[in-house]
């Protein structure tokens, strides 16, 4: 069952926290906004219940009013500080835009780990998912879809090859159509190891 919840911060910000264990949460970052992006997302709600199979909260969110990706980079870490409020270990996971929210918040204290599914290239200057990748101390997952041809996922993905982070490619777009459950699966996976230990 999903409790609607009202986000710290200066922004309007809503989400769903789907329950699960009393200690541990993952916080999803949806897709591009301006194109739809919202915490109700079929990979998100299916990251969300393989999550809940393991007792493991996931909070959802939608951003506030488009900001360039600052804003939404924002919103990100304000859904992060309110999991840490009410559970001991969180996680990070993003789709596509969101996926690289979700490694630019991972470099901020608190997460324990961070998945990105088809993250994408930069979004602003100074937003920059690659150089990012740098900073994250934390362990990393990238999944993408070798016939995406929506987002500029090379770069990320070469760069957290070459930093020995967690890469696995898929037969699939980037909307990884009939694969949702197998990705759900490969994310749950990943972040249930990562947030076990205290």
């Amino acid at each position: 069952m999903a409790e609607s919840v009202v986000l710290p911060g200066s922004r309007d910000v809503r989400g769903s926290l789907d329950t699960g264990s009393a200690d541990r949460c993952v916080v999803a970052c949806p897709p591009h906004p301006q194109f739809g992006g919202n915490r109700s997302d079929r990979r998100l709600t299916s990251v969300a219940e393989a999550l809940a199979d393991r007792e493991i909260a996931c909070l959802r969110f939608d951003y506030g009013p488009w900001a360039r990706g600052h804003g939404e980079l924002d919103d990100a870490k304000n859904a992060v500080s309110y999991a840490h409020d009410r559970f001991t270990r969180v996680g990070l996971f993003g789709y596509s835009f969101g996926g690289s929210i979700a490694l630019l918040a991972a470099r901020g204290d608190g997460v324990r780990c961070v998945s990105a599914l088809a993250p994408g290239g930069r979004l602003a200057d100074d937003l920059d998912p690659v150089i990012a990748l740098d900073s994250v101390s934390v362990p990393v997952q990238v999944i993408y879809g070798e016939r995406d041809t929506t987002t500029d996922w090379q770069p990320v993905v070469d760069r957290a090859a070459a930093l020995g982070m967690s890469v696995t490619a898929m037969g699939a777009d980037h909307h990884f159509v009939g694969q949702h459950r197998k990705v759900a699966e490969l994310v749950a996976d990943f972040v249930a190891e990562h947030l076990a230990t205290a």
